[in-house]
């Protein structure tokens, strides 16, 4: 293991880590590179760190979002499309982390690395606005907790959003807690399980999941944090 692999012993004895040096990060990526090209293609990591897996993924996304903004033939980006296509890319990210130091570094790298692509290609069109939004956003997607017990540092059921653009623009949020996504068969009688009644089909998954715990009004991408 190398320097930037480990922060520090007493971290690896306690809690076991140990990052994942960039070459493996890319190579295990490149098995599904197709997937993580693809801007609404929805990835979650159980024990993200500081971000070494998710922030390539968003690299990556940001580069697919730029290429689907650019106008045919003159090789020029569409600010509005690039800016929707960004915000999208941030909110197929998701992340659970144990430590709250890492989970605050994950976030604040993520939107660096968001921040220095928005900036570069919507140059006078970028605004606080949609930073703020992106902000918003990895708060809600990079939590702090035990992808084991699926609760937060709190004690809380990890509870995330699923974020789907309907159009070109608007944004519906749905709530879901990580367990009943990942444990179908749980029982409703289950102390840590709400009803299971209501169940949907999910034409991404190909499965039937949870209903949301709670659903929003369908919005401008740009005013998801009014609806909390």
């Amino acid at each position: 293991m190398t320097e930037r692999q480990v922060k520090s012993r007493q971290r690896v004895e306690q809690f076991g880590e140990v990052y994942t040096a960039e070459r493996e990060v890319n190579a295990m990526l490149d098995l599904v590179k197709q997937e993580t090209e693809r801007i609404d293609s929805r990835f979650l990591e159980p024990a993200c760190g500081e971000g070494a897996f998710l922030t390539e993924i968003l690299r990556r996304k940001l580069a697919a979002a730029k290429k689907a903004s650019v106008l045919p033939r003159r090789k020029t980006v569409v600010p509005d499309s690039y800016e929707a296509n960004a915000v999208r890319a941030v909110m197929s990210i998701y992340g659970v982390e144990l430590l709250e130091d890492n989970t605050a570094a994950c976030r604040q790298n993520l939107f660096n690395i968001w921040d220095a692509e928005y900036t570069a290609n919507m140059k006078k069109s970028a605004n606080d606005l949609c930073r703020d939004v992106v902000r918003y956003i990895l708060q809600k997607n990079i939590l702090c907790g035990d992808a084991l017990t699926m609760r937060q540092a709190d004690g809380t059921p990890i509870i995330f959003a699923e974020w789907s653009f309907i159009d070109s623009y608007r944004v519906r949020r749905r709530d879901y807690r990580l367990n009943q996504l990942l444990v179908p068969e749980a029982k409703p009688s289950d102390p840590d399980n709400l009803t299971m009644e209501g169940w949907e089909y999910d034409s991404e998954t190909k499965a039937f999941i949870p209903g949301p715990l709670r659903e929003y009004p369908i919005t401008d991408y740009r005013r998801v944090a009014q609806y909390e």
